[in-house]
């Protein structure tokens, strides 16, 4: 689940309350996901808040907010499996897969193979977390797990806020600025929509390589979002992008909400029909 730690790295097995840390799988800035096996060897993924972190009130607050949210998504296809969380860990179903970041930056053959049914599904996930009440407002490559058979879950809802009927505006500003909506980095409302904006991010870099508004700073990004021109077509860059395919990215990429698909299911179905699906 997500980048390989060099056994160099590794220390273990760990004892954690009735688990054994295994091998360390990713490190983030809040939490370190093991390996983790119970007494009976069964095999699970534990995400464990970093130890400098428990007095650290926000973290942990966010963190458990994340879990909470996890459990309330359980049953979904698209999203990975929750079995339960304590104050410092979570603990959820291990998935032999790498994150849709580290696939797409080594050209995988898994993504050429199954592009249709990942970017289906993403978008199915998406719909999920929507259909269940909350935005994502972390949705990008990095959080979207992909298996060897091109079997998708996402991950982290640590930045997971309930779905309001109108735009809302934050006191701070969660997510990840590469795939921020113009009206997130600007610091207006934001709603369900801006979750469609990232999802045509993260899609279009899966079939380009590259993102579609790129900036070393958010001002940056919003600056290149503001082009009159809008993001160079997908096919442009991939002339293997079909257009019914091209027209729900661009839809997606909007860059007034109002213009986007007004709910993901509906984006969801659109981009179905899109690949014959």
């Amino acid at each position: 689940m997500g980048r390989k730690i060099p056994d160099s790295e590794v220390v273990g097995p760990e004892k954690f309350g009735r688990f054994y840390l295994r091998e360390l799988l990713n490190s983030g800035g809040m939490a370190d996901i093991w390996l983790a096996s119970d007494a009976r060897g069964k095999s699970y993924a534990l995400r464990r808040l970093k130890p400098e972190l428990r007095f650290n009130f926000t973290a942990r607050r966010r963190f458990s907010r994340g879990n909470k949210i996890l459990a309330l998504l359980a049953g979904s296809d698209h999203i990975v499996g929750y079995v339960e969380h304590g104050s410092d860990y979570l603990l959820m179903d291990y998935v032999e897969a790498d994150n849709l970041k580290l696939l797409v930056a080594r050209r995988d053959p898994v993504l050429a193979e199954n592009v249709a049914p990942i970017l289906i599904d993403m978008a199915a996930g998406l719909n999920d977390v929507h259909e269940n009440g909350y935005m994502h407002l972390d949705f990008k490559p990095e959080n979207v797990l992909v298996s060897r058979n091109g079997a998708v879950r996402l991950i982290d809802f640590d930045m997971a806020q309930p779905l309001p009927e109108k735009p809302v505006k934050f006191s701070k500003n969660p997510g990840t600025p590469g795939y921020m909506a113009p009206e997130q980095l600007k610091r207006e409302g934001i709603d369900g929509r801006a979750d469609i904006f990232a999802f045509g991010v993260s899609a279009y870099e899966l079939l380009t390589n590259k993102k579609p508004f790129s900036g070393e700073t958010p001002g940056d990004i919003l600056a290149a979002q503001m082009e009159p021109a809008g993001p160079v077509a997908p096919s442009e860059l991939n002339p293997d992008v079909p257009p019914a395919l091209e027209k729900v990215i661009l839809k997606c990429l909007e860059r007034a909400p109002e213009r986007r698909y007004p709910f993901s299911g509906v984006m969801l179905r659109e981009l179905q029909s899109a690949l014959y699906v």
